[in-house]
């Protein structure tokens, strides 16, 4: 029964430390992009996407959870803004949306995630003109697990997860501002 005992610890430790080992030599970053045509100037693109009060409309995961508390800090639409956000909704969370740059066709962002999950993730929201009235909007997260959590990374999808939440968030964009 002890020799039993044993072999279970020496393959458990052994499993562990291989999974380790590939964590080491795994990647432990990722890039989501995604784009939209939205049929309007890109100045009014723009407008609507750089004011963090907007999310609560379009964001999908700030609209997973009506409830969500959301409390705007500095002036909206200028580096420094920061939106907070509380839900009991398990993909919300508990957080902070911090425009870290605007410029004038672009957003840079900074998105830390304080519960249930901690974790940073940043990138930015860029309009490009295609035509008089087209604007191509771009969104570029960025994010990432240290390791050995980046062992994770080989068994999710982290493009197809998030990605989806993106495009939805996008759509949302597309419906409000074409109306």
């Amino acid at each position: 029964m002890k020799m039993i005992f044993v072999k279970i610890i020496t393959v458990l430790v052994a499993i562990v430390s291989i999974a380790l080992v590939v964590a080491m030599f795994t990647k432990n970053k990722y890039t989501i992009k995604r784009e939209i045509t939205i049929y309007k100037p890109k100045a009014e693109v723009f407008d609507f996407i750089k004011l963090n009060r907007n999310q609560k409309l379009y964001s999908k995961w700030l609209l997973l959870d009506p409830a969500t508390k959301i409390e705007i800090t500095g002036t909206d639409g200028t580096a420094g803004s920061l939106l907070t956000f509380e839900s009991k909704h398990h993909k919300t969370g508990k957080g902070e949306w911090e425009i870290k740059k605007v410029e004038n066709n672009r957003i840079d962002f900074e998105l830390r995630f304080l519960a249930p999950y901690v974790f940073t993730a940043n990138g930015h929201m860029e309009t490009e003109t295609l035509a008089e009235n087209q604007t191509k909007l771009i969104w570029i997260y960025n994010s990432g697990m240290n390791w050995p959590k980046n062992f994770m990374l080989l068994f999710f999808d982290m493009d197809k997860i998030i990605g989806a939440d993106v495009e939805e968030s996008l759509t949302n964009i597309k419906t409000i501002v074409e109306k």
